[in-house]
C-alpha cells in the first residue's frame, strides 16, 4: 500500500542548520519568477504496480506534485519534468552501472523500459502537464550532472536560479540532483511530501543529510501558500 512518507526534521539536526544559517530555512522569499518545480522520474516504470521497478509510495505523491504544480505556475514560476531514459551514449560513457551493477535480466528490463519511446519511459499519466512545461531528459540519478542532459542549460535560459525538487526516489535520482545542482549554484529545496522512495527511514535519512550540507527541506502546504495557491 501507498503512502506520503511522514516526516520531521529532528531537533539535532534542526540545531545544527540553525546554526550555519541562522534559521530553519533561508530560501523562503526567492522570487517564483526564478523558481522550477523540478519533478524527477515520475514516469510509469517507476510507478506502474506491475513493473518490477515501482515505487509504490510515488504513487502517493501525485496529488502535492499537481498542487504544487499549478501554484508556482500561478505565481509566475515554472514546472520541470524529468525523464530518466536509457540509451547506447550512457551504456557507452557508464558501462559499469549497465553491466555491473546490475543484474543481467534487471539491465535487459531496464534498457527496454526506459527507451526514449517505450511506454514505461512515459510519465505518469495522472501528472498535470502543461504545453508550457519544461520536459527535459537524463542518463544519470542526477539531471545536474556533465554527460546527464541539458536541464541545467535550459533553466538558466528561462531565468532560473531556485529549485524545488519532488519526485521519485527520494534517496537516489531527487537527492542526487538536489546536491548536484546546489553545487551548480542553484538555490534549492527538497520537497519532502513531495518525494518518495520505499522506505521512510531511507525518505528521512536523504532528506536530513540534504538539510544538514545542501539546502532547505520544507512541505508542499508550506510552499503552496507561499506562491498563493
Amino acid at each position: 500500500m501507498s503512502h506520503v512518507h511522514p516526516f520531521e526534521m529532528p531537533d539535532w539536526a534542526q540545531d545544527r542548520i540553525r546554526a550555519r544559517q541562522g534559521r530553519d530555512t533561508i530560501f523562503d522569499d526567492r522570487p517564483a519568477a526564478r523558481t522550477a518545480l523540478v519533478v524527477v522520474d515520475m514516469q510509469n516504470y517507476f510507478l506502474d504496480p506491475a513493473s518490477g521497478a515501482s515505487v509504490p509510495n510515488a504513487r502517493a505523491i501525485v496529488a502535492n506534485i499537481n498542487r504544487l504544480a499549478r501554484a508556482l505556475r500561478g505565481a509566475g514560476g515554472r514546472v520541470v519534468w524529468i525523464r530518466t531514459l536509457f540509451t547506447e551514449e550512457a551504456l557507452r560513457d557508464i558501462p559499469h552501472f549497465h553491466h555491473e551493477l546490475l543484474t543481467p535480466e534487471r539491465f535487459e528490463t531496464r534498457c527496454a523500459a526506459l527507451d526514449r519511446d517505450a511506454e514505461g519511459s512515459q510519465l505518469w499519466p495522472d501528472l498535470e502537464v502543461r504545453p508550457e512545461d519544461l520536459i527535459v531528459e537524463k542518463t544519470r540519478y542526477s539531471g545536474m550532472i556533465q554527460g546527464a542532459g541539458d536541464m541545467e542549460a535550459r533553466l538558466r535560459e528561462a531565468g532560473i536560479d531556485t529549485l524545488l525538487v519532488t519526485g521519485t526516489m527520494t534517496n537516489a535520482c531527487c537527492e542526487s540532483t538536489a546536491r548536484d545542482a546546489m553545487m551548480r549554484n542553484f538555490r534549492t529545496t527538497m520537497v519532502h511530501d513531495g518525494c518518495a522512495s520505499l522506505r521512510d527511514d531511507e525518505h528521512a535519512f536523504a532528506l536530513i543529510h540534504f538539510a544538514l550540507f545542501f539546502g532547505d527541506v520544507t512541505d508542499t502546504d508550506t510552499l503552496v501558500a507561499r506562491y498563493g495557491g
